[in-house]
């Protein structure tokens, strides 16, 4: 019956993300998947961390879409998430919820989907509020260098103190809604460890992940085969399928292996 609740606990709220432009119609699909299995199988205490992401992160990105208009250019996707999107951010933290059906009980499974999220979180808040920095970001692997703000890799002051934010708000209510009681040290640790998964993600950025230049506008972004000027782009730098999914993936496994990795003492 939890399983039955959980499909449709998921399938309403994709709905009305669907119909608020949230997600497009793949991307409810998946979060149908994602929330049957959290919900389903983990509870309602998975639930409500699955919720505080997914209702913050497209709130921000909609509360500012009017702010990164002029950014669109470099992003390879808009606000409206798609299905690659949602697995990439909540893909990882699916798999540790199915692993609670098999661990029941484990810390180390909550902390890992707690972390998971944390790292997503960071990420998307960074993103989100960077933009409001006052001075252009800064290349993560190179602080000399000034960047056009929504360059993948750039990172400032404003996007990082927003990333902290955000992993706390997931370390804090890991905490309060641990399935079983944990050391409130674990949520610092997660909140920690989220953080670190927002700089991995900045790092693959501005090293590995699929950069492309549009030959008629000058200029780098994620988006392929077309820019939005309609101009075929062509590969500047990093691996031509570490799109921005799967650096999302790595932001969330980085955070979720850190986590685990320091809570094992606390166990």
């Amino acid at each position: 019956m939890q399983i039955l609740y959980g499909f449709l606990l998921a399938l309403l709220i994709a709905f009305a993300a669907y119909r608020a432009h949230s997600l497009n119609l793949s991307g409810a699909a998946a979060a149908v998947v994602v929330g049957t299995i959290i919900f389903g199988i983990g509870g309602w205490q998975w639930a409500i961390l699955l919720l505080a992401f997914f209702t913050t992160s497209s709130g921000l990105s909609r509360a500012f879409k009017r702010r990164k208009k002029g950014l669109n250019e470099k992003y390879a996707k808009g606000s409206q998430r798609d299905w690659g999107q949602v697995f990439g951010n909540g893909g990882l933290a699916t798999l540790f919820a199915w692993l609670w059906f098999f661990f029941p009980g484990q810390t180390w499974v909550w902390v890992g989907f707690a972390a998971a999220l944390a790292g997503v979180n960071a990420d998307t808040w960074a993103t989100e509020l960077g933009v409001f920095n006052p001075n252009p970001p800064r290349l993560l692997t190179n602080p000399f260098k000034v960047v056009e703000k929504g360059t993948s890799g750039g990172v400032s002051l404003v996007g990082t103190l927003a990333s902290l934010a955000g992993s706390a708000l997931l370390g804090v209510l890991a905490v309060i809604f641990a399935p079983q009681p944990v050391s409130p040290f674990v949520g610092v640790l997660i909140t920690l460890a989220g953080l670190f998964g927002s700089l991995f993600d900045s790092l693959l950025g501005a090293t590995t992940q699929a950069i492309y230049t549009c030959p008629t506008c000058q200029k780098e972004t994620e988006q392929h085969p077309t820019h939005t000027c309609g101009s075929a782009t062509t590969l500047q730098r990093g691996l031509p399928w570490l799109q921005n999914d799967w650096v999302n993936f790595g932001c969330s496994l980085a955070s979720a292996a850190l986590a685990i990795a320091l809570s094992i003492p606390l166990s």
